[in-house]
């Protein structure tokens, strides 16, 4: 359950995260109430997350794929290039993400 708690902890952030970029600087009240909500419900969760998960790795998973979310979100709806250096960005993300989940969950 755990889990599932951090993907919507994930998925709402990254929501979030997109419609501040539609928010024009918090200009627009719609964009900018569902900034808001997306990241209270993003706080929720993650916290529901934590009862159970370690805390480094709930965060490693939460910023990192939030982070790769994100930047895919950018590339696709805002126009945002990819390059060689921002795939590697990611990949390092990635990679940062496993190697702490080859830790285990505690």
């Amino acid at each position: 359950m755990q889990y599932a708690f951090l993907a919507g902890a994930i998925a709402s952030e990254v929501v979030a995260t997109s419609a501040m970029k539609y928010s024009e600087g918090f200009s627009r009240l719609w964009p900018s109430l569902v900034t808001l909500l997306g990241y209270v419900i993003s706080f929720v969760l993650l916290a529901q997350a934590l009862k159970t998960l370690s805390i480094g790795t709930a965060y490693a998973i939460w910023s990192g794929v939030g982070t790769a979310a994100v930047a895919g979100i950018g590339l696709v709806l805002f126009g945002e290039g990819l390059d060689l250096v921002k795939i590697a960005g990611i990949g390092l993300i990635i990679g940062g993400v496993v190697v702490l989940n080859l830790g285990g969950v505690h």
